[in-house]
């Protein structure tokens, strides 16, 4: 069977049908579907999957809403192929598929054509064949539109192609639907304005939603949004929902917990070769992802890094790799997730748990798809809640933030950057409130940037409140999950409110522990060293921040040369799997301030010793520290003690030193540095000179330092910091 059509598996043979056959309508309907389901898995005696048939015979014979909630590998993507085919020989214009991740839209349009369905797509990488595309459709050449749920609202397409695309539409599919839901694992507030969609549709034209990682509430929530506007009823009673058992019998699961981020990369090094197969190794932070790949790199292993930061190129060019098994593995974060298409994947390994069983389900789903057996084992750290929480608060919507944005836009249009320097707030958190604020009408997306929709706002605080609840027990359900004596699948079954689970027979609480538990020494040594690995560039500012003029700091353009930074370093990133542990600590809320650690003070030797600098530092100037003054003071003074240099003390702080918080909008931090140092108490050298602070976020700090520093007689400046932040 070729891959990538939905999931259907060898067995497929052997599910039949059991519906109503009594109308020739329907007899005729499933001839049709049949034959075209036997094309697309090029087996002649393909059946279909209990309910395949039930949603495409609602699709096009009832043009009904259908909300589809199967198991991975079930068949979801079949149902929608079949669909439009048959929609389409009935005269019905192209089905709009939505769908999330570049990843799934590749793997969909490969599907798509085995299947003999012309599919296109529009996304963020491929702007120079939208012309095309669009004529394609003038000219009824496309059976299937993939979009991003973030493409509909951009004002050319939202403005240009979609209303007369709502007017041809045959089909919406909405693949990966939890997402709409605010109770879904994976929260996108693009999704939200499907609704939207739905109620511009003609109320015949069809809506299939699928997804395999739904409890009762999402369901709830999703069957509602589909309703809107629906001509089979009012609300979710006109929703036909389908939903199957969804445990995975070809996947045996296991739980290994090990103290140290040493030791789980010591288990890795010493069984990754063990594995059946090639897989995927998901970590939770970047980081984490790049720092295990080299690892095991290093040490003869084919692995590659893959996450949201990875070149768009590069992470397709590792997609095929690993589904032409050319790699043990790809370590990943959640980047690759929802619809990665490899139906013999051997194994899914994390190193750190999901904040929720449901996202686990939905990432371990990713194995064992076309194999009889996969191998799926977690492998939690200490770590894991700390990391939860802060990706759990960065994706909330602050109210003082939000009402700051409206207040700072009217009626004419403002772009984000320009934006950016109006609110203080960071370009990324930026974007997702705006997002939010669109999606709940108070804002606009127009050409040329944002404006105010003057439609009446608050602040909902007791969704917010709901929804960050929910998150807080998701993360001790997957607690749980760790510590069960029970069945892993049921419990994760059951998780997702299926009444069918029952235990596996095959996890490593039903049939006993299946994975080796010994580590070799040599992998303990390599991991240690590995994780001891210090060392990370700091990356000098290079231009100031546009709008910086309007909050009356006389700078704009390119930094000029002699009032740059050098290329600074870090001990480590706060995220590191290694020193990165060691350095939260030290940076926790309310931990005390204290003098540097011989420990961590010997990290930073190291660093500088290996630093490769062209010219020697000849002194040492620490930064003036609020939050932490006895540790940059202490280790401004020992490095310069073993490095035999002059220590000259501390910049001044000028009216009180830097106003505002760190980590704020670029504009706005650097308003509240300018001129608030000084050196005339310094002794400064002509040479480079070492400028020592705790963390380094937005480098503002070191950046308006660093030319205080410049003007007063160094001809160059290195920064060193002990952490950085990301």
């Amino acid at each position: 069977m070729p891959p990538g059509v939905g999931g259907l598996g060898p067995d497929v043979g052997d599910m039949r049908h059991s519906g109503d056959m009594t109308s020739p309508s329907a007899v005729d309907t499933r001839t049709a579907a049949l034959a075209a389901l036997r094309e697309l898995v090029g087996r002649p005696d393909a059946d279909f999957h209990d309910g395949q048939y039930e949603a495409i015979e609602a699709l096009v014979e009832g043009r009904r809403r259908a909300l589809v909630v199967q198991r991975t590998g079930w068949g979801k993507s079949a149902v929608y192929f079949v669909a439009t085919l048959l929609l389409r020989r009935q005269g019905a214009g192209p089905t709009v598929l939505v769908s999330p991740l570049l990843a799934l839209m590749r793997d969909q349009i490969a599907a798509a054509e085995r299947a003999g369905v012309r599919a296109v797509a529009i996304n963020s990488t491929n702007a120079h064949e939208w012309s095309e595309v669009m004529q394609q459709l003038d000219r009824d050449e496309v059976d299937v539109l993939l979009v991003s749920p973030e493409r509909l609202n951009n004002p050319a397409f939202r403005e240009q192609q979609l209303p007369a695309l709502v007017r041809r539409i045959g089909m919406l599919v909405v693949d990966e639907a939890h997402c709409i839901s605010d109770w879904g694992h994976d929260f996108r507030p693009d999704y939200r304005r499907l609704r939207d969609l739905i109620e511009q549709m003609p109320p015949e034209v069809p809506v299939l939603a699928t997804t395999a990682t739904a409890n009762s509430r999402v369901v709830a929530d999703v069957a509602e949004q589909l309703g809107t506007g629906g001509s089979s009823g009012d609300g979710a009673s006109a929703v036909l929902t389908i939903r199957g058992p969804l445990a995975r019998t070809s996947l045996r699961l296991g739980v290994l917990r090990l103290p140290t981020s040493a030791s789980r990369l010591a288990w890795l090094l010493s069984h990754i070769d063990d594995l059946p197969g090639s897989g995927i190794i998901y970590t939770l932070t970047v980081a984490a992802a790049v720092d295990t790949a080299r690892l095991l790199r290093d040490h003869g292993h084919d692995v590659r890094a893959y996450t949201g930061q990875t070149d768009t190129d590069e992470r397709t060019e590792s997609e095929g790799m690993l589904k032409r098994n050319e790699v043990k593995a790809l370590v990943a974060t959640s980047a690759l997730g929802m619809g990665f298409d490899k139906p013999d994947l051997g194994f899914v390994l994390h190193l750190g748990a999901p904040s929720s069983p449901v996202a686990y389900y939905q990432q371990v789903g990713r194995a064992g798809r076309a194999s009889e057996s996969a191998d799926v084992l977690l492998l939690p750290g200490v770590e894991d809640r700390d990391i939860w929480h802060y990706f759990a608060t960065a994706s909330m919507p602050d109210r003082e933030r939000a009402e700051r944005v409206i207040a700072a836009l009217g009626d004419q249009p403002i772009s984000t950057p320009a934006l950016e320097a109006m609110v203080d707030i960071r370009r990324t958190p930026l974007e997702l409130l705006l997002k939010v604020l669109d999606v709940d009408g108070a804002v606009r997306r127009v050409q040329g940037g944002w404006v105010a929709t003057g439609e009446p706002w608050s602040y909902d605080a007791e969704r917010y409140e709901r929804i960050a609840g929910e998150r807080r027990a998701e993360q001790q359900h997957m607690i749980d999950y760790e510590q069960t004596d029970g069945c892993r699948m049921e419990f994760l079954q059951r998780s997702l409110d299926d009444d069918t689970a029952a235990p596996c027979g095959r996890c490593d609480n039903c049939a006993g522990i299946w994975f080796p538990s010994e580590i070799g020494e040599s992998a303990t040594t390599q991991a240690a060293e590995s994780l001891d690995r210090v060392g990370v560039p700091v990356e000098p500012r290079r231009a100031w921040p546009t709008g910086a003029d309007k909050l009356d700091v006389p700078v704009k353009g390119r930094i000029a040369p002699g009032e740059q930074a050098g290329e600074g370093r870090a001990l480590a990133r706060l995220t590191d799997l290694g020193w990165g542990g060691t350095l939260r600590e030290l940076f926790a809320a309310g931990a005390t301030d204290a003098a540097v650690t011989p420990q961590v003070l010997g990290g930073c030797v190291r660093v500088l010793a290996d630093w490769g600098w062209t010219e020697r530092p000849v002194a040492v100037v620490a930064m003036p520290s609020r939050s932490h003054p006895l540790l940059v003071d202490s280790l401004a003074r020992g490095i310069a003690d073993i490095g035999r240099l002059p220590y000259l003390g501390a910049l001044d702080p000028v009216d009180g030193g830097p106003s505002g918080q760190p980590g704020g909008n670029s504009v706005f931090r650097l308003a509240g540095l300018w001129d608030r140092f000084s050196a005339q108490g310094l002794d400064i050298p002509e040479g480079p000179v070492l400028l020592v602070d705790d963390l380094a976020d937005s480098r503002w700090t070191l950046t308006v330092a660093a030319r205080t520093l410049r003007q007063a007689g160094a001809t160059e400046v290195l920064p060193f910091v002990l952490a950085l932040r990301g």
